[in-house]
């Protein structure tokens, strides 16, 4: 730590966080927070009794919370019946639960079942040169994307993943729970801008807090897109993994710090 930012080092580029306790009146004129769920939202995998006031308090204030995360569609579904949350994108943006009754697919995919075999066999590509790799237990809930686990990967090993996905014409991105094999186009901070245009026009990226804890969510911290984005402590974790950084950072690692995020907006 050098004065008040966080300085790392990254292909000879300085990177700076700005300590969230910094941000002052930017909090102010708030009305959205899409915020990714594992590691930013929970702790420890949990989601405990001060996430749950804090997310109260934010709806007390009006303003939206919106989870934007890797987990699978099936999960998503009961996760936004559980939480105070304004809705929810489950698979990194490839679904939407918000108004209807049934999940909005927001990726154009013209027959899943087709899709779905098509993710498959890529994946059985991988494992033909990485044999240990196992689909995750939520895979068969999924709609859009295809996972397995992070679990033993090294980082070179998840860039050569990556690499091998691109040459098969789909995108790639891991999480601290799994890696995910999907459409190229599919990402966070797509999604979440053709949603807030379709569902919410009256508010501004300026009015938006993006806050995330690993690589799957670094679309969100392009400040062209999102001027104004969070880490929560354990980002630092992948900080030389990530292309684009959140300009702020809390002291808190994941619920926790999210926490230390509403706490200052409330």
């Amino acid at each position: 730590m050098h004065g008040c930012c966080y300085c790392l080092e990254k292909k000879q580029k300085i990177m700076t966080f700005i300590p969230i306790k910094n941000a002052g009146e930017r909090l102010r004129n708030i009305k959205m927070i899409a915020t990714d769920m594992d590691g930013t939202i929970t702790q420890s995998g949990k989601f405990t009794s001060n996430l749950l006031q804090a997310l109260e308090r934010l709806k007390q204030k009006n303003i939206a919370v919106l989870i934007v995360t890797g987990r699978s569609a099936g999960w998503v579904d009961g996760v936004r019946n559980y939480l105070p949350v304004t809705g929810a994108f489950a698979e990194n943006g490839g679904v939407l639960f918000y108004e209807r009754e049934t999940p909005e697919i927001l990726t154009p995919i013209s027959d899943l079942n087709h899709h779905r075999q098509q993710l498959a066999k890529t994946f059985n590509f991988l494992k033909n040169k990485f044999p240990l790799l196992q689909i995750t237990a939520d895979n068969q809930f999924r709609l859009t994307d295809w996972t397995f686990d992070i679990k033993n990967l090294t980082n070179g090993e998840l860039r050569e993943l990556g690499k091998l996905c691109e040459d098969q014409g789909w995108g790639f991105t891991y999480s601290t729970v799994q890696c995910h094999i999907k459409p190229k186009k599919q990402d966070k901070a797509t999604a979440l801008k053709q949603v807030l245009k379709k569902y919410f026009p009256k508010i501004s990226t300026e009015q938006i807090i993006t806050v995330g804890d690993s690589p799957n969510d670094e679309t969100m911290f392009d400040t062209n897109k999102f001027p104004l984005s969070v880490g929560v402590a354990n980002i630092l974790e992948y900080r030389d993994q990530l292309n684009h950084q959140p300009v702020y950072l809390t002291t808190a690692s994941g619920g926790e710090g999210f926490c230390e995020l509403v706490s200052l907006m409330t």
